[in-house]
């Protein structure tokens, strides 16, 4: 399958198919074709260690990014914190579900050369994320 989830916490989505052919809806959005992804879920500490050990950052984050894409096909492994998702919820004053769908897409815009380094970067980075977010309500 070319959409995987791995769970390391006790949380899980609920169905999966409904997720990917989102995610796959969204890669095709962008004229890119779906390769090999793996969706990997975690808690706070776990992926605070992988953000250390990857890219020497000492500190919580909601999503890591692992791009393996080559040309248009659209490889690579996306590392979420449940926790982080479930704090920006609150924060944001939003749905769990609905930040976890921001979250999962944001992780993929950054294969689809899609950046938030900058101030225009993350004011397009979040119209993307909007976008897309309308595409999977759609899907339902």
């Amino acid at each position: 399958m070319p959409i995987q989830y791995t769970y390391n916490t006790s949380f899980s989505l609920k169905n999966e198919s409904i997720y990917s052919k989102w995610l796959e809806k969204v890669i095709e959005s962008e004229q890119c074709v779906v390769g090999e992804i793996v969706y990997a879920f975690f808690n706070d500490n776990d992926l605070k260690s992988l953000n250390n050990k990857h890219l020497g950052r000492d500190y919580y984050t909601d999503v890591l990014s692992f791009n393996d894409s080559y040309k248009k096909t659209i490889n690579g492994n996306i590392a979420i914190s449940v926790d982080r998702v479930r704090e920006n919820a609150k924060t944001f004053g939003v749905a769990f579900d609905h930040e976890m769908l921001r979250i999962m897409v944001h992780g993929l815009l950054h294969f689809l050369d899609y950046n938030d380094s900058t101030e225009d970067e993350k004011s397009e980075m979040t119209k993307k994320e909007n976008e897309k977010i309308k595409m999977f309500h759609v899907e339902q």
